[in-house]
């Protein structure tokens, strides 16, 4: 379910995420994601979690071009620069810790991305961490 940044699921979901640059004359930043709904989640050891990686959503989007990825109220960001470009993370839920995991990019740990992340992923009333993952690191401050 690939579903933009406007979208706050009531189900809780599992997936992946971006920070973007806010749109032009605007600060801060915008969260995109793809999720899908804990029901609909895939196993993985203790895990539950969401079937696709960055890259291959990153690509799919990037074909989309940026007049599709507008229309989609996606970034045209997306189409001029790689998927590890951006600061990024994944939502994952621990079946034996009994809470969600979100795992992101050091940039991405502050009080009004996590927000943000927690209100699209429909995790305002669940419990859930916030950890650090080397797989989710830019090298430059975005």
């Amino acid at each position: 379910m690939t579903d933009g940044n406007d979208n706050t699921f009531e189900t809780p979901c599992v997936g992946i995420f971006w920070g973007l640059p806010a749109e032009q004359g605007k600060r801060g930043r915008i969260i995109v994601t793809d999720r899908t709904p804990i029901g609909e989640a895939e196993a993985y050891g203790d895990c539950l979690t969401h079937e696709r990686g960055h890259y291959e959503v990153w690509e799919g989007w990037q074909a989309l071009g940026p007049a599709e990825l507008h229309r989609r109220g996606l970034s045209a960001t997306i189409a001029f620069y790689e998927y590890e470009h951006f600061p990024r993370g994944r939502v994952v839920y621990n079946k034996t810790a009994e809470r969600y995991v979100i795992y992101a990019d050091r940039w991405l740990q502050n009080e009004t991305d996590v927000a943000e992340i927690v209100r699209q992923f429909g995790l305002g009333n669940e419990t859930w961490s916030l950890k650090s993952d080397d797989h989710y690191r830019v090298a430059i401050r975005p």
